[in-house]
């Protein structure tokens, strides 16, 4: 596994979502209200729309566009009209720093 560092702790409040990686890989850094983060695909689905625009309810992101949910953990489609997974990517913190592994 390559872990990447991409973020301070600090700098990634409750219910944000901040987009990381590069162009080829886009990732939706998320920190959920509980404390939890989640790295996900940045891309809707159901449409090439980045979800780093979009909200984040308890532990699933919702698409700006047409409001598609993802559970965060899995990756999962809940709603309508997305109905294939996100990918997901593992995270760690260690010492107040993110790391998300990208490959």
């Amino acid at each position: 596994m390559s872990f990447v560092r991409v973020a301070s702790e600090a700098d990634l409040l409750p219910d944000t979502i901040q987009r990381i990686g590069a162009d080829d890989c886009p990732v939706a850094l998320v920190r959920c209200a509980n404390g939890k983060i989640f790295a996900v695909s940045d891309n809707c689905t159901h449409e090439d729309t980045s979800l780093a625009e979009g909200f984040v309810e308890g532990e699933r992101i919702e698409c700006p566009r047409h409001g598609a949910q993802f559970e965060l953990s899995s990756g999962r489609a809940l709603t309508l009209p997305a109905v294939r997974a996100l990918r997901t990517f593992e995270v760690k913190v260690e010492n107040g720093e993110i790391y998300v592994n990208i490959t």
